[in-house]
């Protein structure tokens, strides 16, 4: 307010017209940024959230903060770098005010179903064998009116119990070459059942290069791809696996999702860049032969789940494939994670299998539960960051289309979908 007009209260009657907006419009809060009027004062002797914790207390008076915190607002925290502001020193307070009369939305629980498949490894004489066991694992989630359905990491490997004993790299090289059969297969069974089908994985050669890669088939016949991003030590010495360098959320009709490989998910940093793009339910398809691997992708799986507030879903193999080398004993067990507060499942797992065993496991998840718990948790990790501290950097460009469903094309540094 210009000091010729101060003490007409203008002020207050500006915020006030803010708060009969917000009213008027159903909403749940305002959330703003303001300037620190007077830190520049006081900037040798407190840091910016000193200062700011000392005007709430009343004892330092800014001309800004304190008259917001007059009007009802509340401090919830000091921004760096928020706007060039030299009496601010470029700090900016978060402040909140909270609409008593809020009326939430009668839209309806958003709820979804998701089918995690325990998949067995057996020998195969065929690909109509491989076919037939997949479809009806599709028909089983349909039947229970599943809205996804994720099959296992490289699942498709029980290919190669046709053909005579190969060395790893051969068997890999074998195996991409069924890679338009393959998609084809899981593309028609999502848009004939009218799901989502998470692909589990699969190699693909791309510019002579061996990816392993997620197909993410949709209902309406498009088609997402995920390559797996960080490579473990055996996959590259056996398999000779590359990693690829794109990451994306797939907005689908029922949910957000984001897809990380196995060992992917033992990264933090992939799944903070999905939950700040908006996933909310993450599908981890993995491969392990022993307990120890195993754990190792479960106990990551659930940190990432709590640290990012989302749903996080696994499935593996079980069972044996003797005459395939480097891919003869699995330990799998699949299972829906949760974070850990009250509207959730307690020890934050809404369903698990048993282990070894081949089997189904379908599960309800709410996600209304999980955004109400992201404002208004026992803890809110995705809003108590301190990006004045440490600050994510990510070099994944935006969602790119590409026209053609027989070439994967290759993998560059955007996600893709294929037509």
């Amino acid at each position: 307010v210009h000091p010729d007009f101060r003490g007409k209260g203008i002020g207050a009657a500006l915020y006030e017209a803010r708060r009969a907006l917000c009213r008027r419009l159903n909403l749940r809060r305002i959330l703003a940024g303001g300037r620190l009027w007077n830190y520049c004062d006081h900037a040798e002797q407190f840091s910016p959230d000193e200062y700011a914790e000392r005007v709430v207390a009343g004892q330092i008076r800014d001309l800004v903060l304190s008259f917001q915190l007059k009007e009802g607002f509340v401090l919830k925290s000091v921004m760096p770098h928020y706007l060039r502001d030299a009496r601010s020193k470029n700090f900016a307070s978060l402040i909140e005010w909270l609409n008593p009369d809020y009326t939430p939305k009668k839209t309806g629980p958003r709820k979804v179903r998701v089918a995690c498949i325990q998949y067995q490894m057996r020998k195969v004489s065929s690909f109509a064998d491989f076919a037939a066991q997949v479809k009806y694992f599709a028909e089983i989630a349909a039947d229970y009116q599943s809205d996804f359905v994720l099959f296992p990491e490289l699942f498709s490997i029980q290919l190669l119990s046709q053909v005579n004993a190969l060395s790893p790299q051969e068997g890999m090289k074998k195996l991409s070459q069924y890679t338009k059969r393959f998609k084809k297969l899981m593309s028609d069974l999502a848009v004939r059942h009218g799901i989502v089908i998470i692909a589990g994985s699969h190699p693909v050669t791309i510019q002579e290069k061996l990816y392993n890669i997620s197909f993410v088939c949709l209902a309406d016949g498009s088609i997402y791809e995920q390559p797996k991003i960080h490579i473990t030590p055996n996959e590259r010495k056996w398999w000779g696996i590359s990693g690829g360098h794109h990451l994306a959320v797939i907005d689908t009709p029922a949910a957000k999702i984001g897809v990380l490989i196995c060992y992917d998910v033992e990264f933090p940093e992939p799944v903070r860049y999905l939950a700040d793009q908006g996933a909310e339910i993450l599908f981890v398809p993995f491969c392990t032969d022993h307990r120890q691997s195993y754990l190792r992708v479960r106990y990551c799986a659930h940190a990432r789940a709590i640290e990012n507030q989302i749903y996080v879903c696994l499935a593996g193999n079980v069972g044996n494939l003797p005459d395939v080398v480097n891919m003869d004993v699995q330990y799998g067990q699949a299972a829906v994670l949760t974070p850990s507060d009250f509207p959730f499942s307690r020890d934050g797992i809404a369903a698990e299998a048993d282990s070894n065993e081949e089997t189904v496991l379908v599960c309800d998840l709410d996600l209304d539960d999980l955004h109400e718990t992201r404002s208004n948790g026992t803890v809110t990790p995705l809003l108590d960051r301190r990006p004045d501290m440490f600050q994510f950097l990510d070099k994944f460009s935006k969602a790119r289309a590409s026209t053609t469903q027989d070439d994967a094309g290759p993998i560059g540094d955007q996600p893709k979908l294929m037509d």
